[in-house]
């Protein structure tokens, strides 16, 4: 402890500082008690400009391959496997 500060001053910092951490503890927890309960009460946010959204996936596509695609592609998969 410096000598040029009284034992006083120092309980004053310690007091105020004590009670500092507890003022934003408090309202730390008010804050995020509120929050949440505006959470709650909203309502679902809806974009009125986007149309709405299909429930289902896209239909499922299939390509049928010609013998030769089906060579390069067998081809291209023994390329890749020596590597």
């Amino acid at each position: 402890m410096p000598e040029h500060v009284s034992t006083l001053q120092w309980t004053g910092a310690v007091v105020l500082t004590l009670a500092g951490v507890a003022w934003a503890y408090g309202v730390l927890r008010l804050l995020r008690r509120f929050r949440a309960e505006a959470y709650r009460e909203l309502p679902a946010a809806r974009l009125p400009v986007l149309p709405p959204q299909r429930q289902a996936g896209p239909a499922l596509e299939k390509v049928e391959l010609t013998p030769a695609e089906q060579d390069a592609f067998a081809g291209l998969i023994r390329q890749l496997g020596t590597h």
